[in-house]
């Protein structure tokens, strides 16, 4: 998952435009949730699907799922997915869902259906160390949003309340960074495409309250964070095996390259102590292609690239370890 600017993108017109489908069905809807029979049942919106709703999310996200940053035109149609469900709460019966928001511009992200939709997935078990992490330790469970949505606050239930004060444990990419929540693990000698929970900033781990009022704050608001991240990953399933297989692969590409770029960086450093005029022109051949590979890396973490954010992290360590080499991201 990575932060996305939703402002870039305006409202599409299918939405906002007077006498759009969007404001037409918004208007039927409050008549809707108004008529004690009808309100029994979550109204048929329909606007929200239109092309121009998909285009613009397409655009916006570049054909990603907005939760796990897979193409989800590789597996199926997008699924425009409610931020907050429209038609009902899961766990709350009487709850009509967040019906006004249904065609509500920043409550729609792009979904692929496994982040979306309630499936059985194989996923790592809680019980196993990371050293023994494979396919044969994993758990079939139940994950995707679907109605789901918890809050720590006041639930909305009505159009007119504050939905600012719910303090909602679900992440949403454009409202907030979600490397402020989620990290990657990163070990480069076993990859592994795991996404985990941020416990503090800059790294995992717990950092003890020193009595200092600032830090006691930060702690509190870092354990909120790892919450949150948690309960992202469960809820959006961005554990599922399949998923973790394919940023795996992505981690052990970037590992063949940063062997490369040690390896290339070694040779260049034992022919520059040559002080041969042929070695000096083999090291400025050997520093041009380290170049060459550091900018494949960093291709890696455009937006519009799956994964683009454990490629951006696991850059981001690189560039420390590289802290002394004059190769430059």
């Amino acid at each position: 998952m990575r932060r996305v600017d939703r402002a870039t993108a305006p409202p599409p017109g299918d939405l906002v435009e007077p006498g759009s489908k969007g404001l037409i069905e918004l208007e039927k809807s409050r008549a809707h949730i108004a008529d004690p029979e009808k309100s029994k049942k979550a109204y048929p919106f329909k606007a929200y699907k239109a092309d121009g709703v998909k285009a613009a999310l397409h655009g916006l996200f570049h054909g990603k799922c907005a939760y796990c940053e897979s193409y989800y035109q590789a597996q199926a149609p997008v699924d425009v997915e409610h931020f907050r469900p429209k038609g009902a709460v899961e766990g709350e019966d009487d709850h009509p869902g967040y019906w006004w928001l249904a065609m509500a511009w920043d409550n729609l992200l792009p979904s692929c259906i496994d982040c979306n939709r309630r499936r059985r997935q194989k996923t790592p078990s809680p019980k196993i160390s990371l050293s023994e992490l494979n396919e044969a330790a994993t758990e079939t469970m139940n994950t995707g949003k679907k109605d789901a949505f918890p809050v720590a606050g006041t639930r909305a239930i009505g159009e007119t309340d504050n939905i600012g004060g719910e303090d909602a444990y679900l992440i949403d990419p454009c409202r907030e960074d979600p490397a402020d929540f989620l990290e990657f693990y990163i070990n480069h000698a076993r990859p592994i495409g795991l996404v985990l929970p941020k416990t503090r900033k800059g790294g995992s781990g717990s950092v003890p309250d020193t009595g200092n009022t600032d830090q006691i704050i930060s702690n509190a608001r870092a354990r909120k964070n790892a919450v949150r991240g948690a309960v992202s990953i469960q809820v959006y399933g961005l554990n599922r095996w399949g998923l973790v297989q394919e940023r795996t692969r992505i981690l052990q590409r970037l590992e063949f390259l940063r062997q490369l770029v040690l390896k290339i960086d070694q040779t260049s450093s034992r022919l520059a102590e040559l002080e041969d005029e042929r070695a000096t022109g083999a090291c400025k051949a050997l520093d041009d292609l380290v170049e060459l590979i550091i900018a494949e890396m960093a291709a890696m973490a455009e937006p519009e690239q799956p994964y683009s954010a454990l490629a951006q992290q696991w850059i981001t360590a690189f560039k420390q370890e590289l802290a002394t080499s004059t190769a430059t991201i």
